[in-house]
């Protein structure tokens, strides 16, 4: 295994902004969102843990720039694959834990304004992200029962290859859909969503999603609701940026 720390190759237009260790990315870019603009990538260069967040500035309202959330997982799930052994299966677990192999390495979350109006534009989005990269059963209560990529088989770890991966994955998925295809998003996040009934999904206008077995009422999920807390965090660690219920 190889692990490497090293200064990360973004492209254009994201702009680093790099913290120690003892920092938080996800809460310091909801801090500092507003004054550090769209494309700023907080960034904490560790060896055992992958953990960013970059700041986004949507250009709808506030109920379906939400959808962001699914081209920031669909990035990381590219990213992670672009990575791992052949056939390693990932998965997503509704609607951000996410699965390697065998173990949960981590997930995605999403911040927006505490008193944002769900109809206008937001001034800020944040999509943050934490992945276990090496096994550190000492590393925090904030990661609980997780598995590592070195876990599940990664021949190389290293925090800047993932996130630099992220980011062009990204771009990639934003482009899309101002260009009308956020279809496209979805359909990838859907592929990777872990099996259930087997009954057709997706995603609507405002992030949530739907589900429809044969001869019965189409049920949803609220992803303003799910978002509210990350399901791979320890509640207690959770920074009070954003939708709290």
């Amino acid at each position: 295994m190889t692990i490497s720390l090293r200064t990360l190759d973004l492209p254009p237009p994201f702009r680093l902004v790099a913290l120690r260790e003892a920092g938080d990315a996800f809460a310091h870019a909801c801090a500092h969102a507003a004054e550090f603009g769209a494309g700023t990538l907080v960034f904490i260069g560790r060896f055992d843990l992958a953990e960013f967040a970059v700041v986004l500035e949507p250009e709808e309202p506030l109920a379906s720039a939400r959808r962001s959330f699914y081209a920031g997982m669909t990035a990381l799930v590219g990213a992670l694959a672009a990575l791992a052994p052949p056939k390693t299966p990932i998965t997503i677990e509704w609607p951000d834990r996410l699965k390697v192999g065998c173990g949960h390495v981590g997930g995605g979350r999403l911040g927006w304004p505490a008193r944002a109006d769900e109809q206008a534009r937001p001034d800020w989005l944040v999509f943050g992200a934490i992945i276990h990269l090496v096994s550190m059963r000492s590393s925090g209560a904030s990661l609980p029962r997780l598995s590592s990529l070195e876990d599940e088989g990664f021949s190389e770890v290293g925090a800047e290859r993932l996130v630099e991966g992220f980011a062009r994955r990204l771009m990639a998925a934003i482009d899309r859909w101002q260009a009308g295809e956020f279809g496209a998003t979805a359909r990838d996040y859907l592929a990777h969503l872990r099996s259930g009934s087997g009954a057709p999904r997706w995603i609507d206008a405002r992030g949530n999603l739907w589900s429809e077995a044969p001869s019965e009422v189409a049920t949803s999920s609220d992803l303003r609701v799910a978002l509210s807390a990350p399901s791979w965090l320890d509640r207690d660690s959770v920074h009070s940026c954003g939708y709290r219920p």
